[in-house]
């Protein structure tokens, strides 16, 4: 059963603004009460994590416009791989400076191949869209 555009506009707009804000907290977070306490490279891991979770609340942003323009499911499966992504390559990097457990950069790989996905549904969704 697949969710009216109207929901899933709205959920994706939703999740997308909570992952800006987010992520702009969490870089502030991370340029001024982490400098000096993590090493360099640590902190250039967060910068990544923190740069591909603004790029994918705005790419969920526009997820959220395609599925009123050309509602389906490559539209909806490209907002919830965006989302997941976010989660998985993002979350994964905040967890593994956050813990110091290599083993978590092991999920990382799987969050970009869902941010790809995503990118390939939304395309998919604007090519076969009405």
């Amino acid at each position: 059963m697949t969710m009216p555009a109207s929901i899933l506009e709205r959920l994706f707009v939703l999740i997308g603004s909570l992952y800006g804000g987010l992520g702009v907290a969490i870089g502030a977070f991370a340029a001024h009460a982490l400098k000096g306490r993590f090493a360099p490279e640590l902190l250039a891991t967060v910068e990544t994590a923190v740069r591909y979770q603004l790029v994918h609340a705005l790419a969920l942003l526009a997820t959220a416009w395609a599925c009123t323009r050309w509602p389906g499911h490559w539209a909806a499966a490209a907002g919830w791989l965006f989302a997941a992504g976010v989660l998985l390559f993002s979350g994964s990097l905040y967890a593994l400076v956050a813990s110091g457990v290599r083993g978590l950069g092991a999920i990382t790989p799987f969050g970009g191949v869902a941010m790809i996905s995503g990118w390939v549904c939304l395309a998919l969704a604007a090519w076969r869209g009405r």
